[in-house]
């Protein structure tokens, strides 16, 4: 006799496990040429980095630019959402569902004022820190459970321009330091999927 509770049971397990090896990197920033190196672009910059490292192409799809790798048996799916920063959940919530990907797969990458030049904060939850596309993910997903990459710009501005200093390009001093910056955060993404959100914040926070 067939023992179809075992069956439903390896197939639920099979299901599990294949949504565990499948994580979705999110690098938020916005569209469009005038705004390709600017600071606020920093989470679009490290997915273009870790994609020209690996060879590996962005397609247009529905929401965004995608691009797809595999290391050690996980799939990584690199999404730059195209709906603008202010909108950026749309989008992740869109991919996230489309692919069956848990919330804690979920890695997305951004611009923090708060932080000096270049370093590094990550975290599993947390407030939007008053970042329009983080507070976008979070009312979409209902939900601040999402692990977070910041990656510091700091907050050298005047009074009244940090819109400008947030939308302006790196100087000169950051464009020097801005490459090796980017390989630590390759290498950051690359321990998140395989090492895990705890080893991965140990390792790499406040670097």
């Amino acid at each position: 006799m067939i023992d179809w509770i075992k069956i439903i049971f390896k197939k639920q397990e099979v299901k599990t496990n294949s949504q565990m090896k499948k994580f979705l990197i999110v690098g938020l920033g916005n569209i469009g040429s005038e705004y390709a190196n600017t600071r606020h672009n920093i989470g679009f910059k490290i997915l273009d980095y870790f994609a020209n490292k690996e060879n590996l192409s962005f397609q247009t799809v529905k929401l965004g630019d995608l691009a797809e790798h595999s290391i050690k048996g996980r799939k990584l799916l690199f999404l730059k959402p195209n709906t603008y920063m202010n909108l950026s959940g749309k989008a992740v919530k869109y991919w996230m569902e489309k692919e069956n990907i848990e919330k804690e797969n979920i890695f997305v990458i951004t611009d923090d004022l708060n932080l000096s030049f270049g370093t590094i904060r990550i975290k599993s939850k947390g407030s939007d820190g008053g970042h329009n596309g983080l507070k976008n993910i979070q009312q979409t997903l209902n939900s601040t459970e999402y692990s977070r990459f910041r990656f510091g710009i700091s907050d050298q501005f005047k009074k009244g321009q940090q819109v400008d200093y947030v939308l302006g390009e790196w100087n000169d001093e950051e464009k020097l330091k801005l490459p090796e910056r980017l390989e630590v955060a390759k290498k950051a993404i690359e321990s998140f999927v395989l090492a895990g959100l705890p080893i991965t914040m140990n390792e790499f926070n406040g670097k």
